[in-house]
């Protein structure tokens, strides 16, 4: 028996896709990946692909940024 695993092909996400997860226009996804702030791939056509963990990954450290950027409300309880 084989005990080597045949890489899992990963999902990949279009700029529209990714652009709907993090509310911004599909051009804005595809500035983030000419400045290198979020890896693509290009397809054989030159379409640009995001892979989804890469994607999760960046969205959730921005979402844990902006929750602790708020932090706990200062002040009373509503009285």
């Amino acid at each position: 028996m084989n005990d080597e695993n045949p890489p899992i092909a990963e999902r990949l996400l279009t700029p529209g896709e990714v652009a709907q997860m993090f509310r911004v226009d599909p051009k804005t996804v595809t500035r983030w990946a000419s400045a290198g702030r979020i890896g693509s791939i290009r397809t054989p056509g030159g379409h640009r692909r995001f892979r989804e963990s890469e994607v999760k990954r960046l969205l959730a450290n921005l979402t844990m940024e902006a929750t602790h950027a708020v932090g706990p409300t200062s002040g009373g309880t509503d009285a």
